[in-house]
């Protein structure tokens, strides 16, 4: 394994696991830790040297080990660790490194004096990769401990409630200048006051100029009365300010330069000022317009009246 896991392979890979569970545990938003908090450089500084010391202590140990055996013994370990290996005998040695389990010819030297029933238990050490495992398990415990019960990091369910009002503000924001999915097809008929306010502030900015403040109608078409060149439906209203009125003499297209969904809102203002009869009105213009609900209302008081009258009773 010293081979795979030479020091110039361990200690970097041992400063870059440190250096993540540092970033891991210190929230510094965008940034590294150490940018936000300089003081973080000197932890950093004094692990790689502690990593270093401890490389060198062990080099120096396993030096001196060895200087200690005969050159018999030296001689046999080097032959042993540089003869080739089968598959068969590198992957016993792999499992042996990994479990550190005694062999059946072995096991006499680990047999504690426990003895139940003719059954003994053997005195095998823990396999190095479970107790790594839990030492790590152990240091994520504390990290996380210190984390969320000390520091008062934000646990799951309070980031999550950050990060859904976060989008909604990117929502939002995004929305203001976004495209919009208002067409002729969907577009509707508002009656919220802010939305007809917001209407009415477009309208004063794009529209009296040929229409008047109050909707009398100048240069354009007077937008009071029912009567309407291009017709006077919601949809009707919607697609000639989207796209323009007659063409070579009428109202040029707003729609490169108001949203659709702002046009719904100026749509609904300028059909709120129906009726509103304004002072020195424009003469009417185009055909007059009778929406289904005013024409199904008309029939019925039609109905009713001539019912009345073959009845004979005064309404």
């Amino acid at each position: 394994m010293k081979k795979f896991f030479p020091p110039y392979v361990r200690v970097p890979l041992l400063f870059v696991l440190f250096y993540f569970a540092v970033e891991y545990t210190i929230d510094s938003g965008n940034q590294p830790a150490f940018v936000k908090y300089p003081i973080v450089l000197l932890l950093y500084g004094f692990f790689f040297l502690t990593l270093i010391a401890v490389e060198a202590l062990v080099s120096a140990t396993n030096k001196l080990l060895n200087r200690l055996l005969t050159p018999e013994q030296r001689a046999a370990q080097e032959l042993e660790d540089n003869k080739p290996l089968s598959e068969a005998q590198w992957y016993k040695k792999l499992m042996a490194r990994l479990t550190r389990s005694k062999s059946i010819e072995e096991e006499g030297t680990i047999v504690l004096d426990h003895d139940y029933d003719g059954i003994k238990e053997l005195d095998n050490d823990l396999p190095p990769w479970w107790t790594a495992l839990f030492y790590l398990t152990a240091i994520f415990g504390v990290v996380y401990l210190v984390k969320y019960e000390v520091l008062g990091y934000d646990n799951q369910d309070q980031e999550y409630v950050k990060e859904v009002a976060k989008a909604e503000e990117q929502i939002a924001i995004y929305n203001l200048t976004a495209p919009d999915k208002t067409s002729v097809d969907n577009v509707k008929l508002l009656t919220d006051p802010s939305d007809l306010a917001k209407g009415k502030a477009i309208y004063e900015t794009n529209c009296i100029a040929c229409h008047r403040p109050d909707g009398g109608g100048s240069i354009g078409p007077n937008l009071t009365d029912n009567y309407w060149i291009l017709g006077g439906s919601v949809q009707d209203v919607f697609h000639t300010i989207m796209e323009g009125g007659r063409a070579g003499k009428g109202m040029i297209p707003w729609k490169d330069q108001i949203k659709p969904a702002d046009i719904e809102k100026v749509t609904s203002y300028v059909l709120s000022l129906v009726g509103t009869n304004p002072a020195d009105p424009k003469a009417p213009e185009g055909d007059l317009y009778v929406s289904e609900t005013t024409a199904t209302t008309s029939n019925e008081t039609e109905v009713t009246e001539t019912v009345v009258e073959e009845e004979g009773v005064t309404p």
